[in-house]
């Protein structure tokens, strides 16, 4: 209120003055009372004008941008206009921070990995984050303000949403059919609907494989357990000869070890998948690891087959867990020896790669396996011949371990196979992971690399 004194003030000395002069001017013409009446009014209209002119100027302000500052008068109108573009400054504030926390809030709703959209009351799309445009096929600019039932049209959403039911979610394809979506919707505001979605298909693959693989384990030890079961039925209740009781237990002890093949495989996979990756300071002997597993495949074969097994210094080691190494050879050679037919040839080799790194190769000249088949070898219990599995011996665990230990040895596992040619199958282990102890010459430091068959020593033919 401080503005008011001055103004009532300058009225008064206007009125005052005015008149004052009205009383001098008008004095010679005897109407001294009229004249200064009218000087009073005179002032005051002045006044008034000036007064007019300084709010017209801060309407014309206020018309505008007010990117400006607001006119600087004295008095009323300069008070008036202070607190208007203060008013007017705090608002923009206030704005721009609701601005700034409205984009860190929809910034860290993108950053989620679950979609999230926004309807209205009429299901119209108010916003949508790019997880869930991917998941429902949306583009979250063109089709704001869209009907979502006009856009996402499953059977499964469409009914949920009009049903109003949402205590669950809803399941169904994605819009282009490869995701299983989890979709839960909750009501918020006046109508307004928030639709959150998940992409659960590595879930549903995830729970698929367990269901099969406690399905595949139960029959895979149902069937040995059965036969062993009903054997010893036989041998209780039925007199058997020498010969067929000695057959009976031979049977017996065939089922028994299949069964043992199979605990200590899921053991295996069991360890590999719960301990922590190796280290890259523990060194095993290439050639140790060679003689190894060349060994147990000669005792399975029986002379049943030509192996052939490079001959490699023990001066080249690769880093790793030996034992898992061991577990992964064996696997590939004893696969080799079980399907390749009597008088096949199985070779075991060792070479050094241009990078640098090294690589295990096991060929045979087996049956082979066809090209559809090779993407899934790896697979728990993936047999591309059941029966031919189950006479062989195989537990159907034997490359899923195999692609644990390469995955945790950071290597790569290569298969190339044709039925009626064999196969072959490589582990290919970075430059990091092989090196050559003194007074080994490391083959990657000479000028002329030698060939890779030739650096770590040729395989016998």
């Amino acid at each position: 209120m401080a503005w008011l004194l001055p103004r009532l003030i300058a009225g008064l000395l206007a009125l005052l003055v005015g008149g004052a002069l009205g009383y001098v001017l008008g004095s010679p013409m005897h109407a001294p009372a009229l004249s200064m009446l009218l000087g009073g009014g005179c002032a005051v209209g002045v006044l008034a004008a000036l007064d007019t002119l300084r709010g017209v100027r801060l309407i014309s302000w206020l018309r505008g941008p007010q990117d400006d500052s607001a006119p600087r008068d004295a008095g009323f109108w300069g008070e008036i206009g202070y607190r208007v573009e203060r008013a007017i400054r705090l608002r923009e504030q206030g704005a721009a921070n609701e601005k700034t926390r409205l984009a860190q809030f929809l910034a860290a709703i993108e950053a989620s990995p679950n979609g999230v959209l926004l309807l209205d009351a009429n299901e119209q799309i108010e916003w949508c984050n790019s997880v869930a445009a991917d998941h429902f096929g949306l583009d979250p600019q063109r089709d704001r303000l869209q009907r979502v039932t006009n856009l996402v049209r499953a059977p499964a959403f469409v009914s949920h949403l009009q049903n109003q039911r949402y205590d669950e979610p809803v399941l169904f394809r994605g819009p282009r059919g490869d995701a299983t979506l989890s979709v839960l919707v909750r009501s918020y505001g006046d109508g307004q609907r928030l639709v959150l979605s998940q992409d659960i298909t590595e879930r549903e693959r995830a729970d698929a494989m367990r269901r099969d693989f406690v399905a595949n384990v139960s029959h895979e030890i149902r069937t040995p357990l059965t036969v062993v079961a009903g054997f010893i039925e036989t041998l209780s209740n039925l007199p058997l000869t020498e010969v067929e009781r000695k057959r009976v237990l031979s049977l017996m002890s065939q089922q028994t070890q299949r069964m043992q093949s199979l605990v200590a495989d899921l053991l295996t996979l069991a360890q590999l998948e719960g301990s922590p990756r190796p280290t890259a300071d523990r060194w095993v002997a290439v050639g140790r690891l060679l003689t190894h597993v060349s060994g147990d495949a000669r005792s399975l074969s029986q002379g049943r087959h030509e192996i052939v097994a490079a001959t490699v210094d023990d001066a080249v080691q690769i880093a790793g867990t030996e034992s898992e190494l061991l577990s992964a050879l064996a696997n590939l050679v004893n696969n080799a020896v079980r399907y390749t037919p009597d008088g096949g040839r199985i070779e075991i080799g060792w070479r050094l790669c241009s990078d640098g790194g090294g690589e295990f190769s096991v060929r045979d000249t087996g049956m082979g396996i066809a090209r559809e088949h090779l993407p899934r070898l790896t697979e728990r219990f993936y047999r591309v011949d059941g029966s031919r599995s189950r006479e062989t011996g195989g537990t159907g665990l034997g490359l899923s371990i195999v692609k644990h230990v390469v995955q945790r040895h950071g290597a790569t596992l290569d298969i190339a196979s044709e039925p009626g040619k064999g196969s072959t199958f490589r582990i290919a282990f970075p430059a990091a992971r092989v090196r050559f102890l003194e007074p080994a010459p490391d083959p990657r430091l000479q000028r002329d690399l030698p060939a890779p068959a030739e650096a770590a020593g040729a395989e016998t033919r």
